[in-house]
C-alpha cells in the first residue's frame, strides 16, 4: 500500500497509485451518542439549509466517533461496507485522518451530537493511547495496527516517524486543549495530557542538520526516505507547528529557505482568470488537489493570513475555483461534470488511489469531500454540489457515514468505501464556515501565535 497523500520532491509531482485496496467496516464501538440509528435511512426533507448541514456534519464525523477502531478510538485507515479487506488491514489506523477526525468530535461536542461527558471519555481513551504507541522523536507513523499501538510499515523504508502525519495529528489535539483547558478537573487533565504529548515532538531532529524539515525517520533506515518538506502542496501545517514548539522549534530560515525555497516558491502562473500565487509541486498551471487547500487549515484560518509570499485566503479560494471552473470546463468531457458535480481531489479512483487534480491527473472521477472541505471558500458553489450530491445521486454514493469517497458517471462506478482522510475533513470544514470554531480555537493557541509571528506571517483571531 502506497501513501494516502502524495509525496513531493522539489518541483516533481510524484503520483502514488495504490493496489486497488479492499473492503470492510473497522471494529465499532457500542456508542450512546445520537448517531446511527439517525442517519441509517437518508431524510429527503429538511426545514433549513443550517438542519441540512448539521445532518451533513453529523453523518460524517460519525466516521470518528461510531467508526473509529476499539482499542485506540482512533480513524481507521478505511471502512468498506462489504467487508472485503484483501491487505487484512481492517484495524489499521491512521495518524493524519484521526487529527481530523478529532477535531470532527470537537464540533460534534460543541453541536451536542455528542454527550460532552462521553466526548471527553474518548479524548481521554485516544490521548492515553498516544502516549503509549510506538513514536519516533516524538513523531508518530503514518499507520499504526490499532489494537497494538505498533507501527504498520508505510513502505519498506517508511517504518517510523511521519512528520506530516504527526502535524496534522496535533492541529486537531491543540484544537482539543484550547477547548477544554478551562473546564472541569476531567477536561483540565485532559489538556494537560496533550500538552504533554506536543511538547514531547522533537520538530528540531526533523530538520536532519539542515535547513529544511524532513517528512520521515526510521530507527533502521534513518534519512534514507529523503523527502524535504518544500512548498507548495499540503505539508505547511508542519512548519507552523515546528515554528511554534516550545520545546523543539526550528530557526525560521527553515521556512524561509527550506519550505519557501528562498522565495522561489511564489508562482506567476494565472489559471482560468485567478492567480495561483504559489507554485504548486508538479502541478504548476492548474493547481494542486484539493485537500492541499484543507489539510493544513482545519486549525489554520487562512482569512487573514499573509506572509511575505502569499495571501492564503486568496490562495485557497483561488485553487479551489479554478478546480470548480475547470470542472464546469470540462475540456475531457467527462459524463457529468459541471457547476452542481465537480471537485477534483486525491482518492479512491476507478484504478486503485489517485490524486485527482485539473488537467494533469483528471480521470473523470469525483471526491465529495474535495466540494464540501471547500465550503468556507464556495460557499455556493459547494452547496450547490451538496444538494445535488444528496438528492440527485444519493441512492448510489450515499450511506451509513455519508458520501462514498469517490465515483465516476462516466464509469458508473460507485463503490461502497470511505477514507479516513477524505471523510474527516468534511465536519471541520464545513465547521470552520458556519462558526469558525476549529479556527479560533487552533489560532487562539499562545504557541501558535508566536510560532506565526516568529515566521512572519500576519493574521486575524475573528
Amino acid at each position: 500500500m502506497k501513501k494516502n497523500h502524495l509525496e513531493y520532491s522539489n518541483s516533481i509531482f510524484v503520483l502514488l497509485i495504490v493496489c486497488v485496496v479492499s473492503l470492510s467496516s473497522c471494529n465499532e464501538n457500542n456508542s450512546k451518542g445520537k448517531t446511527s440509528s439517525q442517519v441509517a435511512d437518508r431524510p429527503t426533507d429538511f426545514a433549513s439549509d443550517d438542519e441540512f448541514l448539521d445532518f451533513i456534519q453529523q453523518t460524517h464525523l460519525n466516521y470518528m466517533w461510531e467508526g473509529a477502531e476499539k482499542t485506540s478510538g482512533l480513524a481507521c485507515e478505511r471502512i468498506h461496507l462489504d467487508g472485503v479487506y484483501p491487505e487484512n488491514d481492517a484495524d489499521v489506523v491512521t495518524t493524519g485522518g484521526s487529527g481530523f477526525g478529532i477535531a470532527g468530535l470537537i464540533v460534534g461536542i460543541e453541536r451536542a451530537f455528542i454527550p460532552r461527558s462521553e466526548g471527553v471519555a474518548r479524548l481521554h481513551q485516544i490521548v492515553d493511547y498516544l502516549g503509549k504507541t510506538d513514536r519516533f522523536h516524538g513523531m508518530w507513523p503514518h499507520w499504526m495496527y490499532g489494537p497494538t499501538g505498533k507501527v504498520k510499515p508505510f513502505g519498506q523504508k517508511d517504518n517510523g516517524g511521519d512528520l506530516v502525519e504527526s502535524a496534522f495529528l496535533m492541529q486537531g489535539l491543540l484544537c482539543v486543549r484550547e477547548y477544554f483547558k478551562n473546564g472541569n478537573d476531567s477536561e483540565k487533565l485532559l489538556a494537560a495530557k496533550i500538552d504533554t504529548l506536543w511538547r514531547d515532538m522533537e520538530w528540531d531532529w526533523y530538520l536532519n542538520g539542515k535547513d529544511v524539515l524532513y517528512w520521515h525517520w526510521s530507527p533502521e533506515y534513518q534519512w534514507e526516505m529523503n523527502f524535504p518538506l518544500e512548498g507548495y502542496n499540503e505539508c505547511l501545517m508542519a512548519y507552523i507547528l515546528a515554528a511554534s514548539s516550545p520545546t523543539h522549534t526550528i530557526p525560521a530560515s527553515a521556512y524561509h529557505n527550506g519550505w519557501a525555497r528562498k522565495g522561489n516558491i511564489v508562482s506567476d502562473k494565472i489559471a482560468y482568470g485567478l492567480p495561483l500565487i504559489l507554485k504548486h509541486n508538479g502541478a504548476e498551471e492548474y493547481g494542486g488537489p484539493l485537500f492541499w487547500a484543507h489539510y493544513s487549515y482545519i486549525g489554520l484560518n487562512p482569512k487573514g493570513l499573509k506572509d511575505q509570499y502569499a495571501d492564503y485566503w486568496q490562495l485557497n479560494r483561488n485553487q479551489t475555483l479554478i478546480n470548480y471552473r475547470y470542472c464546469v470546463e470540462n475540456p475531457k468531457g467527462y459524463k457529468g461534470y459541471g457547476e452542481s458535480c465537480w471537485g477534483l481531489t486525491a482518492s479512491y479512483s476507478v484504478n486503485g488511489y489517485a490524486a485527482h487534480a485539473p488537467m494533469k491527473n483528471d480521470l473523470g472521477v469525483i471526491t465529495p469531500t474535495a466540494a464540501l472541505s471547500s465550503f468556507p471558500y464556495t460557499p455556493d458553489e459547494s452547496m450547490k454540489a451538496l444538494r445535488n450530491f444528496y438528492f440527485a445521486l444519493g441512492d448510489r454514493i450515499w450511506g451509513k457515514y455519508g458520501f462514498y469517497d469517490a465515483f465516476s458517471l462516466q464509469d458508473r462506478w460507485y463503490p461502497k468505501r470511505y477514507l479516513a482522510i477524505d471523510q474527516l475533513t468534511i465536519a471541520p470544514m464545513i465547521e470552520n464556515y458556519r462558526t469558525g470554531l476549529l479556527w479560533k480555537l487552533f489560532m487562539g493557541a499562545p504557541e501558535i501565535q508566536q510560532g506565526l509571528k516568529k515566521l512572519g506571517f500576519t493574521y486575524n483571531l475573528s
